[in-house]
């Protein structure tokens, strides 16, 4: 490994969950790497699979998932790698900052304690290194007397200092790679800025690479360097975030970002936020061709997007777009 080689790559991966109805196509041939020191975000409606893709990487999906494709972090197969082994890497080297810090975190248990396990776990330390670790983490994330709030339960947390709790425990061990499902969610706008400028203060004292999952396309602008959007367990765009948001090549992202509310709009009746039309596709009995074809508004119905399934091709430089009419649409051409 060299400094320019990938911190993780992850190639063709795909998901399937058995149902009465047949195989769930939680996550169909996606592939990407992530570098050190970036950050990428993945963003797509619920159920698009952005959860789901993340999981597999960690090893955390149930038994009955059927996994295929491969995941290799600094040149290791996770998905090959014995339980055991995983458990070597996974808090220590990968971290995941789950969706719900409530749920998450142990009401029986205070806020120190459930950090000082997560160091632990991976580490042989003294009571009183162990006491200055925790109040390190405490106050890397923002959270005000340490000493103080460290003897204290979840319950006796905001939901803003909760979120950050989980976030010091998923960096306890300096890990390589923070993966962080939601961070945001049900938080008001001034929390969930504080919650990113902890992600932004853990780079740069950690050097680690950051994988942000969202549907808040507000959140990545501000923090991603690349972005990937999902659709119905696929990838249909990967770009540097300012290429994504001011030169889209997807239909799907065009719809996302014209749903946005800006100041720059009239705020009457007849300017409505846009919307994309119906609902996303069965996962199980998903539409034939490009699975965005029955909302799309640029579909050419009994062409190629009802009948072939778009591959994912770089039609800028280093940007890939998984749309047949891509040059038609947004006047690009082809990278060859």
């Amino acid at each position: 490994m060299t400094g320019l080689d990938p911190l993780l790559v992850v190639e063709h991966l795909s998901v399937e969950f058995p149902t009465d109805d047949g195989a769930l196509h939680a996550v169909d041939d996606v592939s990407f790497a992530v570098m050190p020191h970036e950050t990428l975000g993945i963003v797509g409606e619920s159920g698009s699979g952005k959860t789901v893709t993340s999981m597999a990487v960690l090893g955390l999906l149930p038994t009955r998932a059927r996994v295929s494709g491969a995941v290799r972090f600094r040149g290791q197969d996770l998905l090959g790698m014995r339980e055991k082994d995983l458990e070597k890497i996974r808090g220590a080297k990968i971290a995941m900052v789950f969706q719900d810090a409530l749920t998450a975190l142990n009401p029986a248990y205070t806020v120190g304690d459930q950090i000082a396990e997560a160091v632990t776990v991976h580490n042989q330390i003294g009571r009183d290194a162990l006491a200055t670790r925790v109040r390190e983490l405490l106050t890397l994330v923002g959270i005000p007397n340490p000493s103080e709030r460290a003897e204290q339960f979840p319950h006796e947390y905001s939901g803003g200092m909760r979120q950050r709790a989980m976030i010091a425990m998923s960096i306890a061990n300096d890990p390589d790679l923070l993966i962080a499902d939601e961070p945001t969610t049900a938080l008001d706008v001034t929390i969930q800025a504080q919650v990113l400028e902890v992600f932004g203060r853990i780079q740069e004292r950690t050097e680690s690479a950051i994988i942000i999952i969202t549907h808040d396309l507000g959140v990545v602008a501000g923090v991603a360097d690349r972005v990937m959007v999902m659709y119905s367990g696929q990838q249909v765009e990967l770009a540097s975030v300012d290429d994504l948001f001011y030169n889209t090549r997807h239909p799907y992202t065009a719809g996302l970002l014209a749903s946005l509310p800006r100041l720059d709009r009239r705020a009457d009746k007849a300017d409505r936020l846009h919307r994309i039309t119906g609902q996303p596709p069965s996962l199980v009995f998903r539409p034939s061709g490009c699975s965005f074809h029955p909302r799309c508004p640029e579909a050419r119905i009994g062409g190629l997007c009802t009948e072939v399934v778009p591959e994912l091709r770089e039609v800028a430089q280093g940007h890939l777009s998984a749309c047949h009419f891509a040059q038609d649409i947004f006047g690009v051409e082809r990278v060859s």
